[in-house]
This record gives structure tokens, sequence and C-alpha cells, in this order.
């Protein structure tokens, strides 16, 4: 099979296409490199010995995405581009839902003009807003808190109507929390353009020197010490359960969870980063970010059923493999 990723130059993205050619899978990347670097192109060739072919091509430009469509025999396509800070969503939110509503509909029309009816979508938990309960459940409400989750509730909506208008489609959405870690070569790892938005990555360069201090957002929550906490996941993992989604027979609309079910605050994932690496985080307690929640955890019991999903590695793991990544990538000893 022939995989179009888009954005698979990105962390998460870059993670799949090396687990899919190690399955096996023909890969195209689609990626215009707002958030990622070309040079993972290489690093993906050193791991798996295999040059994937790639289009700097941006999917508002619908033309664009039509001639990798005319171009190729597309199989099936993993869906990861678009913008993704939550923060910045709240700034900007007309970027936000231009960039990732526009997008999506561009890339939903060719497929649809191609006859390509398979489509993996990274959607995201900040679909569920503030969860009624924990651990989170598929079929729990919809809301969201911010413009970027919202983007992602919208394509969840219009994937749906989409599925409605013709069941021909094979749609999965992959409600994902919130991935860290590396890959175990150290050469792949989450390295995003400007001052980092999501935690690990924010770590990283506190202990690198590269910023001076780690803001946390707030410290009198509802939760363990205070501080919001969150299910992280091994990218590995996630990577993983993406390629389980493809390889799944079940056809339709299919909405998993991909979390390991377990919380871990803020605080007690910088204490774990510092215990494995031997690094001090200059860490500061400010107010509280528009858009966050107390706490959101996964139930990752209908993904380990229905696709076998089953998470590896523990928050251990990841911090090893972050710093690993820094050890590689910033040469720091």
């Amino acid at each position: 099979m022939k995989i179009l990723v888009t954005g698979g130059l990105g962390y998460i993205g870059s993670h799949t296409v090396v687990e899919l050619l190690e399955e096996g899978y023909e890969v195209i990347i689609v990626d215009n490199l707002v958030n990622s670097k070309r040079e993972v192109l290489d690093k993906i060739k050193k791991i798996t010995g295999i040059a994937v072919t790639f289009y700097e091509y941006d999917l508002c430009d619908k033309e664009k995405i039509n001639l990798v469509f005319d171009k190729e025999k597309i199989d099936a396509v993993i869906h990861f581009a678009g913008l993704k800070a939550v923060g910045e969503s709240v700034e900007k939110p007309l970027l936000y839902y231009q960039n990732n509503l526009i997008s999506t509909l561009n890339l939903l029309e060719a497929m649809q003009k191609h006859n390509v009816k398979k489509i993996v979508f990274s959607s995201s938990a900040t679909v569920y807003g503030n969860p009624k309960s924990l651990p989170i459940y598929e079929d729990f409400s919809l809301s969201a808190t911010n413009p970027y989750g919202n983007t992602k509730l919208i394509i969840e909506n219009i994937l749906t109507d989409l599925y409605k208008s013709d069941n021909s489609f094979d749609i999965t959405i992959l409600r994902y929390f919130n991935p860290i870690g590396s890959h175990k070569s150290g050469l792949l790892g989450e390295d995003p353009n400007g001052i980092p938005n999501n935690l690990m990555p924010y770590i990283v360069r506190v202990a690198t020197h590269e910023l001076d201090v780690l803001n946390i957002y707030g410290s009198d929550y509802d939760t363990v010490d205070g501080t919001g906490v969150r299910d992280y996941i091994h990218v590995l993992d996630l990577a993983n359960g993406h390629v389980l989604a493809l390889k799944n027979n079940k056809s339709g609309l299919k909405i998993y969870n991909l979390g390991t079910g377990k919380g871990t605050s803020v605080l007690e994932l910088v204490t774990m980063f510092e215990k494995v690496t031997g690094l001090k985080i200059n860490k500061k307690i400010v107010s509280r970010r528009e858009g966050d929640v107390a706490a959101c955890y996964a139930s990752n019991e209908k993904a380990s059923k229905e696709l076998g999903f089953k998470p590896k590695y523990n928050i251990e793991d990841m911090c090893l493999d972050s710093y690993n990544y820094i050890k590689k990538s910033k040469e720091i000893n």
C-alpha cells in the first residue's frame, strides 16, 4: 500500500513514517515545513535505509494537493498536518480556522476526486473540553475550550458527515493525548521551530539553557499537586497506534483514544526528567493559561480491544528518550 502522510516531517508524523516504512508500506510525505525541518527526511532514511518521496506543498493550495494525487497512486491517507498550539490558537483564532479547516477540506476533496476512501485522522483529546469525569471514554460529550480544539472538533464533524453521505469511506479518528519522547536512535524527536508550545521541548530547552525558565501555568488546580494533569504517551506508542489503525479491517467510521490511561502532573513530569537526567530545571509558577483544563487522561480500553493497542513505554522511558535526543542533536554531555 502507498500511504500519503500529511505533516510527515513533523514530530508525530516523522515517527509514524518510520513505523510505516518498517512495516513495509510505501510512504509519500506532504509537508509545508512551517513547523518541521527538511533534514528530518535524511534522518528517516538513516533509520530505515529508505528514501521517501517528499512534496514541499501546503494543503491550503488545492492545485498542489491534487497534483500529488494525480502523480501518485495513493491507497490511504494519514492526516497530521495542521497548526496545533492551544495558546497561539486563542491569540490567533482566524489563522487556526483558516489553516486547519481549509487544508483538510482540500485534502478530502482531492481524496474524493481520486477515489481514495481510507483516512486516519490525527485528532486530539481537546475535543472533550472539560471532561465530566476521568478517565475519558470515546462516547463522552464533546466540546472545545479553545480554537485549536474546536478545529479538531469541526473536522471530526466534517468526517462524520462525509461518511454519512458515502459509507464506502473508511475513516478512523484517533484522539490522542500528550505525546512525548523520541525515537530510540536519538535521531528523531520534538524540535519545534521558535519557542515551543508543548511541555517536554520547553523543559528540554531550559535544560540546555536555550531558555531561562519553565513557566508552569497554574498551581491551584484540583489535582495531586495543583498543576495540570495530562496523559503523556510515548511518541513510538502513538506511531504504532496509527499503523494498527491502518491495518484494522473493520470498515466504517471508527473513533479511538490513544493514551496510557494514567495521568501525570506537570510537576511530576519535571521531577522525573530531573531524576533521570541529573539536570536541574529552573521553573516558575505563573497564572493559569486560558483554554487549559485541570486534568485529562484517557481510557484506552476500546483501542486495546479493537486495535490491539498496548502502550509499551512509561514516563521514565519518555524522559530518558527525550534526553537521548537532546544529547544527540545538541551535543549535551
